[in-house]
């Protein structure tokens, strides 16, 4: 495999769902919407808006209405991935693989800065978990979420990704 600190990170990176009782750094948390925002974006369109969260009692609720977001319990930091949507002249339809790629990055920033992380999908949950989130965090009606992704020192560890699995690789075509 190439040496390299992108790959390694991108390797590296895990859903991690423990995290120390230990606050993410200020130059951390901008480092990681830097990158979030500097995902790809169809017609570069950027419809991404990060909403930073590290108020325990607003990580709490989060944790408290998404059915599988426990681990907001003990993130000292959620980032969560909204869209704009309504400023496109014809429906968006790329708006979810534009969060996506933001998504991603956030995962690889944290991993790179020796953070844990993990990606908690929301837009096509189902109970209302979008209106549950968009009440918590005040999100105006016509913002879609897309997810949250809850970041914090890990306090387990995996090891890093080998290579693909050959059955899932292909060359030239199927």
């Amino acid at each position: 495999m190439i040496e390299n600190a992108a790959i390694k990170a991108i390797l590296a990176r895990r859903s991690i769902r423990r995290y120390e009782n230990k606050p993410v750094e200020r130059e951390k948390i901008d480092a990681i919407l830097a990158c979030a925002a500097a995902a790809p974006s169809a017609n570069n369109f950027r419809p991404w808006h990060f909403i930073e969260v590290t108020d325990r009692k607003t990580l709490n609720a989060l944790s408290d209405a998404h059915p599988y977001g426990k681990m907001l319990d003990e993130s000292p930091l959620a980032v969560v991935v909204c869209a704009a949507t309504e400023k496109f002249k014809t429906p968006d339809v790329w708006w979810e693989q534009d969060c996506g790629a933001a998504i991603q990055n956030i995962l690889v920033a944290a991993t790179a800065l020796g953070l844990g992380s993990v990606w908690l999908g929301v837009h096509h949950s189902p109970n209302g978990l979008p209106d549950k989130i968009r009440a918590i965090l005040g999100i105006p009606p016509h913002i879609q979420v897309a997810a949250i992704v809850a970041v914090g020192y890990g306090a387990e560890t995996k090891p890093p990704y080998e290579a693909p699995d050959p059955a899932l690789t292909h060359q030239g075509r199927w």
